[in-house]
């Protein structure tokens, strides 16, 4: 084909309109990107971008957070590259939350500033939120993070009280039936606790968020029932955990409340799908209140006793059911042996009821220019040292203590820590050459074999 000056022109034209074409196309993906992002996480704890729990939490805060960071400058050359990982970590919380601030002071340079800060180590970090700060040191984790701006943005700073000396669950304990472990991430969300001696005192403080009964073992004193009694007639909340339908000598709080316990325990046949013994209840449903809305973790109940509240009604109390177990099983009428496993259990028609079984309640009336909050749990196991960490029974018992504490903005997932971090390598021979040859297989194996595929294929398409 003759090639003219014409045609010469208009190639040249349509080779230009490309060019021009692809840099505008460049441009707006560049604008676009930096005005929309897309991410998926594919790890096991999405570690890097925020997990739903520290979501929600950046909703809750509407004022600016300044996290102010006090550390000597970066030095690639020896591998010091703390800054930039701390400006990739906030970044992240940036993204959800455009009023989050970094600001870095180096100590060395501005020690004047670091002392009045009260920094006393390289990387030490302020956070700054509603004229509240606290301190945080490295190494950082969104755990650690969010539970710190859950403390800073908590508005109820009264006590959680709980009542000891009686053979209780205690909430500062370290057996295994205590709930020391769940005590420990109440403090990590800002909650201080309180033990008042009833014996002594002349009434449960008021000043307190809630006063917490976790299953007596022996009878509470007269005298000590009636001040807790007195203390739910002037407004008191109450968080009250039952191992067995044993009142403990507080049947005069259990009528004010207008709850009933059951003698037996919920049996759910499904659980043995997850290796667990029938005795142990699975959540079946939750109950549309406050403290299980959008609550969709499951939760297990070692041992639960059925909770019924048709009484309080006439006491003024407004009920809500919290969850519901054992939907393929049945509500045993015998009283059953604490602790005994594998216990064979038939369902009988005439005594027994048909699941879902009922298990915890929410009480709430007004009080004053304040409401008034109670739950009621003929459960106390789910909350112990040994069963705390399964499925989301933190999360349950995180959200009842925000609800009753008034946070009921805190109501939500929490962050789950970093599960994945970690490679057990097993300790036999067959397990150090697999780790030997997948470490060395990515290192040098894999990149060596694709140079030389590559150096084949040349050599082969030079030849043709």
């Amino acid at each position: 084909m003759k090639i003219n000056r014409n045609l010469r022109f208009q190639m040249l034209a349509q080779s230009w309109l490309f060019v021009v074409l692809f840099i505008l196309l460049v441009v707006l993906i560049g604008y676009l990107t930096s005005q929309y992002r897309v991410a998926k996480d594919i790890t096991q704890a999405n570690r890097n971008i925020l997990t739903q729990g520290s979501v929600n939490i950046l909703k809750q805060m509407k004022d600016p957070v300044n996290i102010t960071v006090y550390a000597t400058n970066d030095d690639a050359n020896r591998g010091d590259t703390f800054r930039k990982g701390m400006i990739d970590f906030v970044a992240r919380y940036q993204r959800e939350k455009k009023n989050v601030t970094l600001k870095f002071i180096n100590p060395s340079e501005e020690p004047k500033l670091a002392q009045e800060a009260g920094v006393k180590q390289d990387g030490e970090t302020v956070v700054e939120y509603n004229k509240r700060s606290e301190h945080i040191n490295p190494p950082f984790a969104e755990q650690e993070m969010t539970n710190l701006l859950v403390r800073l943005s908590r508005t109820n700073t009264q006590a959680v009280m709980f009542l000891d000396g009686h053979g209780e669950r205690h909430l500062q304990g370290i057996k295994n039936h205590d709930i020391g472990e769940f005590g420990k991430q109440l403090e990590a969300k800002g909650f201080k606790f309180a033990n008042p001696d009833l014996t002594i005192a002349q009434a449960v403080p008021a000043n307190g968020a809630m006063l917490v009964i976790a299953s007596p073992q022996v009878d509470v004193s007269e005298i000590e029932a009636k001040k807790i009694k007195a203390y739910l007639e002037s407004g008191g909340n109450l968080l009250w955990l039952f191992d067995d339908n044993n009142l403990r000598g507080m049947k005069e709080v259990a009528d004010y409340l207008g709850i009933t316990v059951s003698p037996g325990i919920a049996v759910d046949m499904s659980a043995a799908q997850y290796g667990a013994d029938a005795k142990v209840a699975f959540n079946s449903t939750y109950g549309d209140h406050a403290i299980t809305r959008n609550f969709q973790l499951r939760t297990l109940f070692p041992e639960a006793h059925e909770v019924d509240a048709h009484a309080s009604d006439e006491f003024g109390w407004k009920v809500g059911r919290l969850v519901e177990v054992a939907p393929n099983g049945w509500l045993e009428s015998d009283k059953s042996a604490a602790g005994v496993s594998n216990q064979k259990v038939s369902f009988d028609a005439q005594v027994d009821k048909r699941g879902p079984i009922n298990i915890g309640v929410a009480l709430e009336r007004e009080y004053g220019k304040k409401g008034q909050r109670v739950v009621v749990m003929g459960n106390a196991n789910f909350l112990s040292n040994t069963f705390i960490t399964n499925g989301g029974n933190l999360d349950f018992g995180v959200n009842i203590v925000n609800w009753l504490a008034g946070d009921d903005k805190l109501i939500t997932i929490q962050p789950m820590p970093l599960k994945d971090i970690n490679v057990t390598i097993p300790s036999d021979d067959t397990g150090r050459a697999v780790a030997w040859t997948v470490f060395h297989g990515f290192q040098f194996f894999i990149p060596l074999g694709f140079f030389i595929a590559g150096f084949w294929l040349w050599w082969k398409r030079r030849k043709a």
